[in-house]
């Protein structure tokens, strides 16, 4: 079932909006149910993913400065954040999303946050921030991907950091620039989640 569409087009109507949760599953809020209120179809990341996920990102989590670009319901800034990530930028073009996400922030009294109302694009387009972790799960078939990762080439991003991509298992993953390597990915039901590192500096020639 594809994810609604949270980046892009007008914004939702509260008339097809639908009450949700999520769990934190690990760190200092483990266990702690978030509720929040979602465009119809909206989709957290499943708590098997993000185990799997944070997982991988063990060794690498605490300390790290992330961007959650595609935020939606935050599920993944917020795991982070619960791992004790150093910071979290949030980005979202729905603006109830937005608010909720510093909801939940201040429910948590998490001050290590900035959420961003803005288009995944134009957010890049004007930060010169770096990143040890970038979190990369769009709205499926909405072709978001591609542009987004090729901006993120532009911005010739740092060896070792760490690019999370989720997508519809029917999706093509778009071509990745040439210092970009997939290291783990697999399939859950009609989802393949994958974690990808950049393993030298990019070529500004």
């Amino acid at each position: 079932m594809p994810k609604a569409p949270r980046n892009s087009g007008p914004q939702t109507t509260t008339s097809t909006r639908q009450q949700g949760s999520l769990r934190i599953i690990g760190g200092q809020w483990r266990s702690r149910k978030l509720d929040f209120e979602g465009a119809a179809g909206l989709r957290p990341t499943s708590d098997r993913i993000r185990e799997t996920l944070f997982n991988w990102l063990n060794p690498t989590i605490h300390g790290a400065r992330c961007l959650d670009l595609f935020a939606g319901s935050g599920a993944l800034g917020l795991e982070a954040l619960s791992r004790y990530a150093a910071h979290c930028d949030f980005v979202d073009t729905d603006r109830n999303s937005c608010q909720q996400i510093r909801q939940q922030l201040e429910n948590l009294r998490c001050p290590h946050a900035t959420v961003h109302s803005k288009e995944a694009l134009a957010f890049l387009n004007k930060s010169a921030q770096s990143y040890n972790i970038i979190f990369l799960d769009p709205p499926f078939h909405l072709d978001l991907l591609a542009p987004v990762i090729g901006t993120l080439a532009n911005h010739a991003l740092k060896p070792h950091t760490q690019i999370y991509v989720e997508t519809a298992s029917d999706e093509a993953l778009p071509a990745l620039p040439a210092n970009w390597q997939i290291d783990k990915e697999k399939k859950a039901g009609q989802v393949v989640y994958r974690l990808i590192s950049v393993v030298e500096e990019a070529s500004l020639a």
